[in-house]
């Protein structure tokens, strides 16, 4: 049975956004910091943490394994660490609830640590396969037994000597490139991973942060990253940088709404998810970085952004594929034809296109936007299949439309984007 059309307000401004916002922290650092926290000697202390139902599980997981961890008043978070292998075994299953991100680094985490524990989730991450996971930790001594297909809930035996790793990831996958370097803290020796291509590269910044010695060198079309074991983690102070997705959505929002000009605090620009600011550039956007500056070891930087003309342009494969769905929106309202190159699976956001009247192609792997400069029909309603990127991407369209647009559901924008439809209400002109 399909899901009722939802009913939550249509933001849809007339006079512009206005006005300067911190937006949500980064989800992979947040889990980061935490875990770094519980395994360093002293107190860490943590702003900007993402404060979303995901990260909380990783809140709730780092306290049963013996960390201490609050929320101050002032609204940081403070994390009271064991050290090196000083973390103790969890009395009750450890649920991460739908972190699909932080499952990896927490199967990381329990390997290089003599204890056994349970890991588990909701339906859909019991569905996600940790086979991947599973194999590479297991050169460490660890023991794994799950479901069929590798699927959770997971029992993991951990060692008290773990073997350091060495090992080639399959793709580029950075949640298990963290695990296995996770794992490496509690091994002596060096941990060394391949990775085939760059993925993004928090952990490395974070864990050299905390005091771990890490290196990264080329090594054919991709990098290694090599790691020595049993550092003596220190506590240190984490500014979580702002979630470059979501400040993107707020980009395109003000760059496709007449009158708009914001700033946006402290966004992360990392080179593996920026790329979505260089692409608007590239169509005429008027984005401008101001005090970069490297808190963490981690690019930041606060960005002017103000409504702009944009124009169509052809996007290589890989430019930004997470954010394909936001750079349709933009295209939808840009003069002329853009070319998004090199997308799996175009049919959802062809279908956002669709309900929002505009002219599109598919062919191939690539979708074509035909933008005629103009605000666009909109009206449609959109299925987000559950997917946050099309569904903010589905908002933000609408905002610039004659018509907002509807989504099937919106359960999944809270736990990306905490209170985005109340930002844009209080920060736009309104009829």
């Amino acid at each position: 049975m399909q899901p009722p059309p939802d009913t939550a307000p249509k933001p849809h401004p007339v006079a512009g956004l206005t006005g300067r916002f911190t937006v949500p922290g980064n989800r992979s650092v947040s889990h980061l910091a935490l875990i770094l926290g519980a395994l360093a000697a002293g107190t860490t202390t943590i702003t900007g943490l993402l404060e979303a139902p995901d990260v909380l599980r990783t809140v709730a997981a780092m306290r049963a394994l013996g960390a201490t961890v609050e929320k101050a008043a002032d609204g940081s978070w403070r994390v009271a660490g064991r050290g090196i292998g000083g973390l103790v075994e969890p009395h009750d299953v450890l649920d991460m609830g739908d972190a699909a991100g932080a499952a990896p680094l927490l199967c990381g985490l329990l390997a290089g640590h003599p204890m056994l524990a349970v890991v588990t989730g909701d339906a859909a991450l019991r569905q996600q396969p940790m086979r991947p996971v599973m194999d590479a930790l297991a050169a460490t001594g660890a023991r794994f037994a799950s479901r069929t297909g590798g699927r959770l809930p997971l029992v993991v035996e951990g060692v008290a000597e773990p073997l350091p790793l060495d090992t080639v990831l399959p793709a580029a996958f950075a949640e298990l490139k963290t695990a296995c370097l996770l794992a490496g803290l509690c091994a002596r020796g060096t941990t060394r991973v391949r990775e085939p291509a760059g993925s993004p590269d928090d952990a490395e910044h974070l864990l050299r942060h905390f005091g771990a010695t890490l290196r990264v060198s080329p090594d054919g079309p991709g990098r290694l990253v090599e790691l020595d074991g049993q550092p003596e983690l220190v506590a240190a102070t984490v500014a979580v940088p702002g979630d470059a997705f979501a400040a993107a959505v707020l980009v395109v929002a003000a760059l496709l709404v007449p009158g708009s000009a914001i700033t946006l605090r402290h966004v992360g620009l990392n080179p593996h998810y920026a790329g979505l600011f260089q692409a608007l550039r590239e169509m005429g956007a008027e984005i401008i970085a101001e005090d970069p500056r490297q808190p963490c070891g981690m690019p930041v930087a606060d960005l002017h952004v103000r409504a702009s003309a944009l124009r169509g342009i052809d996007l290589a494969a890989g430019h930004a594929a997470d954010a394909a769905p936001l750079l349709a929106a933009a295209a939808a309202c840009a003069r002329g034809t853009t070319r998004l190159r090199g997308l799996d699976d175009a049919s959802a956001i062809a279908a956002m296109l669709a309900a929002a009247g505009i002219r599109h192609e598919v062919e191939g792997l690539d979708l074509l936007v035909h933008g005629g400069g103009v605000p666009p029909e909109g009206g449609g309603l959109v299925e987000t299949r559950m997917d946050h990127r099309l569904a903010l991407s589905a908002l933000v369209l609408g905002l610039a439309a004659r018509r907002p647009l509807r989504i099937d559901d919106s359960a999944c924008i809270e736990a990306a984007f905490p209170g985005f439809t109340r930002l844009i209400e209080t920060s736009a002109g309104r009829a």
